[in-house]
């Protein structure tokens, strides 16, 4: 679950509200145990993912560097690189049946 939260800061363009709230939702289902929580825990559950957003949101507008900004183009190259070392390169497309009686 919490693989997919990324991190947000010092990102150009900085990182969108949407972005912010679904890292906080991850988080969020990460501590509940919860992917999607009953009725009876709906409302803790939004509160929490509201909160959570909130806090994200101050942290990331309130954070300082010097560094430049990564660009997220590059980072996700970087990323499928490691990710290719790691788990090895994408295997081809299969060929559906139809394509394979040609």
């Amino acid at each position: 679950m919490c693989r997919n939260i990324k991190t947000l800061f010092n990102f150009a363009p900085p990182a969108t509200d949407d972005e912010v709230r679904a890292a906080s939702i991850q988080f969020v289902r990460k501590l509940s145990g919860y992917q999607s929580p009953s009725k009876s825990n709906e409302k803790a559950f939004q509160r929490a993912i509201e909160q959570t957003f909130k806090a994200a949101r101050g942290l990331i507008d309130s954070l300082e560097t010097d560094a430049d900004p990564k660009d997220r183009a590059t980072e996700v190259a970087k990323a499928r690189e490691r990710n290719a070392i790691r788990f090895g390169p994408k295997p081809p497309p299969k060929k559906s049946p139809a394509s394979a009686r040609r």
